[in-house]
């Protein structure tokens, strides 16, 4: 038998199957999805297995497999398929597309171990009881080695369940195990030595009561901390061969010890019903169809979305829900660990290597029936959809910006499509793509107008920071702001203050001669940070000691300019120094579980005031929470991307949502230097139709998406005029290659022309159907990717990019 073997060489040449002769002590065992060491050259090294033929496609002889690093697949035959779908639609090798799907512990060389599992004990034949006769459990690779006429028989026990197998993973991961009690012989026999101990042995006797009536296997920490005994008892019945102790694996679990209050279905309102009604038809009759859900902050989407995994739970299938990084507050866990309990895994960055894991084991294991995570649970290896949910999709952190360039979006709606199942899109201010295509009928539409219990949508008051200037307010505070906030220390209510800038101050400038200190290794002026005294480069990490005097013209008079997140905490302290401040920011919240710590306090009402980034923009519910600041709403505004408004209105939205979502009425105070513009007026006023009836008139007169489709080649090399010679080149090729429909510009400088000493082009295409597209950008990458010919040259194609700096 021959397997087709993807191997782990991220190359153009080498972008392709190898054929690989499955050895007879593997015979019957590799299947698709399991990953093989192979021979490659000098060298041996991991590959997946995509298929298996009885005959090879090569006229070369064959090399054989070396050994098989899993014992069953770490990908299912339909994230096969969506891998290579996924190299496909983004130019990206299939290796790398494989790869995105698996942990990071994985993608390490991993030991396993086997052990008999409690129902295999007395079910295997002779000559592998053998094996684990000293109960010490075998090493996989050694039995390999040593035993390989037995591999066939033992995966046979694994998948019957009598073995188990344990992964190891070198270097990165241990396993977590614990010592565990457990009866060595018959219940009979435990309560004849009951009777028979005296009262002296009173605490053996405890023990022995106790598992005649808990038979099964208990940790030794548990037993003695429930019965108030000690080790040594325990040992004790150990020594004389009435109990039985051993070593047991235990998931690292990132919430294990909590508990989540349980919470039942709530009465939907008749436009929850009305927005729920299609999405369980299309559950019921295994339908797939993508639903846009509209619905206003605090309109209830979550509700709809946990009553909808609820049904597909009752089928016997599985749900996927993705939300964004800064949304997986512990707020959104705990609703839905709250609603299906152990039910539930949770994929996100905040999780250590080992915890991400085990929680990917237990979806593989079949032990959980819902993931909830980030852009890259979407790859959660279920294997019996029935409904995946994106919330917050208009979120720009669904787009994977290095290789492979996925959007979680696409990648949700084609496994919906392969598991016939709906696929639900959730937002307050969705993406103006999505809600096209609702519009068109290409999505359902779903919307719900109204906060649950028609709670008012809060006041907003815009601020014209100018006028503050002309009447000599220099504060970073609104004199109106400041005062809704002392009004709120009074009344004891709590205040967010959203800034979209980290830092003390943006820049650093010399008043004498304007020089601005920048990073010598990007073209990005360097943000100072109080703490540490330094100024940060927020590209690529270089960091320097704040200068004492101008390095261009020597003069004395360097200032600061802008604000970040520590200068308004500072000055907050100045102007309120009663209030007690949460400054959360990515500075802050670095260390793990600084996040959760942070959110717990101010839910306890341990500050009056949450001030930080993105982060606290989404997913938050404070009952305490009336009023909500915005200090810089134009922060996004004249970013060089034709988003920018677009990511105004949406965060402003967002950040607005935030307040008066309970029994207080909220406010909230938008400060802007131009409040005129259409993105903070419409914010202003909840106005998402109107925003988006005029956003698309700007696109359509542009040339933008949802009327174009985009595509960006960006080039980068240290040689300036290497990178600006290649895009060149690029550009007349595509000009060459594409219709005359499509729209090539460049190329040009990026927006940011240098990031870590590598010069960037760019060129962009707009297109609307252009089927010989793909074919062009993998043409340009396998040719400049050829081996030795442009070592430092590095080419990447974004299609549908989210960002163009």
């Amino acid at each position: 038998m021959i397997a087709k073997v993807v191997v782990d060489v991220p190359a153009s040449a080498i972008d392709r199957l190898f054929d690989y002769i499955i050895p007879e002590e593997f015979a019957g065992m590799v299947e698709k999805g399991m990953r093989v060491s192979v021979p490659f050259g000098p060298r041996k090294i991991q590959g997946f297995v995509v298929g298996i033929e009885e005959e090879g496609t090569s006229e070369h002889q064959l090399k054989s497999i070396n050994d098989v690093s899993d014992v069953e697949p770490v990908l299912t035959e339909e994230l096969l398929k969506v891998g290579f779908w996924m190299a496909e639609q983004t130019t990206c090798f299939t290796i790398s597309a494989l790869q995105a799907m698996l942990p990071a512990a994985l993608k390490a060389a991993y030991q396993k171990e086997l052990r008999i599992s409690s129902k295999g004990a007395k079910k295997l034949p002779n000559e592998m009881a053998a094996l684990f006769s000293d109960e010490k459990p075998v090493i996989w690779e050694t039995l390999s080695i040593e035993h390989p006429e037995l591999l066939t028989q033992i995966q046979r026990e694994i998948r019957s369940g009598s073995v188990e197998v344990i992964h190891h993973v070198r270097d990165r991961i241990s396993k977590k195990t614990e010592r565990v009690v457990q009866p060595n012989v018959e219940n009979r026999v435990l309560m004849k030595e009951c009777d028979s101990l005296s009262n002296r042995a009173a605490k053996q006797k405890q023990i022995l009561s106790f598992f005649i009536e808990h038979p099964e296997p208990v940790a030794i920490k548990d037993l003695t901390d429930s019965l108030s005994i000690t080790r040594s008892t325990v040992k004790t019945l150990i020594h004389k061969g009435l109990l039985l102790e051993e070593q047991r694996e235990v998931y690292r679990d990132p919430y294990a010890g909590r508990d989540y209050e349980k919470t039942e279905p709530l009465l939907l309102t008749e436009e929850q019903q009305a927005a729920m009604g299609p999405i369980l038809r299309a559950i019921e009759n295994d339908i797939h169809e993508t639903t846009v859900l509209h619905g206003v902050t605090g309109s209830g989407k979550t509700e709809i979305y946990l009553q909808a995994i609820e049904s597909v739970l009752q089928r016997g299938e599985e749900a996927i829900v993705l939300v964004p990084e800064i949304s997986l507050t512990p707020q959104m866990v705990s609703r839905f660990k709250g609603r299906f309990g152990s039910s539930v895994a949770v994929l996100h960055s905040g999780l250590s290597r080992g915890e991400k894991y085990d929680e990917w084991r237990k979806i593989q294991r079949n032990e959980v029936s819902v993931v909830v995570g980030a852009r890259s649970a979407v790859f959660a290896p279920f294997t019996n959809i029935g409904i995946i949910i994106i919330d917050e999709e208009h979120e720009s952190s669904y787009k994977q910006e290095e290789q492979p360039r996925y959007h979680a979006r696409d990648v949700a709606i084609y496994r919906g499509s392969l598991h016939n199942c709906p696929v639900v899109l959730g937002s307050a201010t969705p993406s103006l793509e999505s809600y096209a295509r609702a519009e068109k009928g290409v999505y359902r539409l779903a919307s719900l107008q109204e906060r649950i219990n028609r709670k008012a949508m809060p006041g907003v008051e815009i601020i014209d920071m100018r006028e503050e200037l002309r009447n000599e307010n220099r504060s970073m505070f609104s004199s109106a702001l400041y005062d809704k906030l002392q009004d709120r220390l009074v009344k004891g209510e709590q205040s967010v203050l959203f800034l979209n800038r980290r830092g003390y101050s943006t820049f650093m400038m010399c008043r004498d001669c304007g020089y601005v200190t920048e990073c010598p290794h990007c073209d990005i002026s360097l943000t100072y940070h109080k703490k540490g005294n330094a100024l940060k480069c927020h590209y690529c990490g270089y960091q320097q000691a704040l200068p004492k005097m101008c390095p261009s013209c020597e003069s004395p008079h360097i200032r600061f300019f802008g604000t970040g997140t520590q200068k308004v905490e500072e000055e907050l302290g100045k102007v309120l120094p009663e209030a007690r401040v949460i400054r959360m920011d990515v500075d802050t919240t670095s260390r793990k579980g600084m996040h959760e710590k942070h959110l717990k306090r101010f839910a306890d009402q341990k500050a009056d005031i949450l001030l930080g980034t993105q982060m606290i923009a989404k997913g938050l519910d404070f009952p305490s929470v009336t009023l909500v600041g915005v200090l810089a709403a134009d922060s996004t505004l004249h970013l060089p991307d034709f988003r920018a408004a677009e990511r105004t209105f949406q965060l402003l939205t967002q950040v607005s949502g935030r307040a008066g979502r309970h029994e207080l009425p909220g406010e909230v105070i938008v400060q802007s230097y131009t409040p005129e513009h259409y993105s903070i007026e419409l914010a202003s006023h909840h106005d998402f139709e109107t925003f988006y009836n005029r956003e698309m008139r700007e696109r359509r007169t542009h040339g933008y998406p949802p009327y174009y489709f985009l595509a960006l080649v960006t080039i980068s090399d240290p040689d300036l005029t290497k990178a600006a010679g290649i895009a060149e080149k690029i550009t007349n090729f595509l000009n060459q290659q594409l219709s005359r429909q499509a729209i090539i510009l460049g190329p040009v400088s990026a927006a940011i022309p240098r990031v870590k000493d590598r010069y960037r082009y760019q060129c962009m295409v707009k297109y609307k159907r252009e089927p010989s597209l793909h074919d062009s950008f993998a043409k340009i990458v396998e040719h400049y990717g050829k081996a030795g010919k442009h070592k430092d040259l590095q080419i990447s194609v974004d299609l549908n990019p989210q960002m163009l700096m």
